[in-house]
């Protein structure tokens, strides 16, 4: 399963990049919404990250440049190797969510929700772009593999 994980990291870590890449050459087009969402999500993937090792999180809603995306995504993609690394995927976390509610779930359950969590927000910007005349890199898994 940490293999699985490994590789549906670096799947993310590289369309990630890529975006920036067609987001930079674009920017001026981007609907207003685009560059938060996209921080958002690189956001999310840092709290959570730092919900496991016990860092200090970023603010859920706080707005990036796309350069500065890029480079915390390299970081949360190196940071979330280091705990698939030195980590049970079975081991609970304990956290509290933005309004202070208390919860715990498994690293491999949070893991999975970061996954999802950046393909949901993904779609939206792929979305933002087709409706801005752009025609969006192709951020598919099965391209990824092929």
């Amino acid at each position: 399963m940490k293999e699985f994980f490994k590789d549906i990291f670096a799947y993310h870590n590289h369309f990630n990049q890529k975006l920036t890449e067609q987001l930079l050459k674009n920017e001026i087009k981007l609907p207003e919404r685009t560059i938060p969402l996209f921080s958002h999500s690189i956001n999310a993937h840092q709290i959570w990250n730092a919900r496991i090792t016990g860092k200090e999180e970023l603010g859920v809603h706080e707005v990036h440049s796309l350069r500065e995306c890029a480079r915390f995504d390299n970081e949360n993609y190196k940071e979330t190797l280091k705990i698939l690394e030195e980590r049970e995927l079975k081991d609970s976390i304990s956290y509290s969510n933005s309004k202070g509610v208390e919860f715990s779930n498994s690293i491999q359950e949070i893991l999975f929700h970061i996954a999802n969590h950046f393909s949901h927000h993904k779609g939206q910007i792929i979305s933002d772009l087709r409706q801005s005349g752009i025609d969006p890199i192709v951020t598919d898994y099965i391209f990824y593999k092929r």
